[in-house]
């Protein structure tokens, strides 16, 4: 009897092990991102502006463009989409929404808050793979075209 008791114990010991592997297998695999960037804002001919950034931290430089922009009781509204590259390799497109608070007293000068949303199947490199969201805020100086803000989040695979 006792052994009867000891082999079910074991055998459902075996299986409890086995489901944790699986599901630990399963489990997404994320890496924080963030760091500094300094956003310099370059009028086109054609009316639209491509935004060109050094970045610091996780990713090393970011070009974009304002794909729309609309006017708000406190500042604007920028729909956004950006191109980020890492020193190793990795790739990311994001369609994003700016949000401009105007800084009273400053012409021209705004706080900003973008939100991120990585783009599916736009990964490649090192980033392959990844999804989700990522933020920045900071402040830009639309009159002298450039700015400084600070991005982090958590990004997903």
């Amino acid at each position: 009897m006792y052994k009867n008791i000891m082999n079910v114990f074991l055998v459902q010991v075996l299986l409890l092990s086995a489901s944790v592997s699986v599901a630990n297998a399963a489990e997404k695999v994320c890496m924080p991102i963030g760091g500094l960037g300094m956003p310099n804002f370059v009028p086109q001919k054609d009316g639209t502006i491509t935004i060109i950034a050094p970045l610091t931290g996780s990713v090393a430089t970011a070009s974009g463009t304002i794909t729309a922009q609309r006017k708000t009781a406190t500042g604007l509204e920028m729909d956004m989409q950006h191109y980020f590259m890492t020193e190793k390799g990795g790739f990311m497109h994001t369609r994003d929404l700016g949000i401009l608070t105007q800084v009273k007293g400053k012409k021209d000068r705004y706080m900003i808050e973008i939100t991120y949303h990585i783009q599916e199947a736009s990964t490649s490199g090192v980033l392959s793979g990844y999804k989700g969201k990522f933020q920045s805020f900071g402040l830009v100086d639309l009159e002298n075209l450039n700015g400084l803000i600070r991005y982090s989040g958590e990004i997903c695979k």
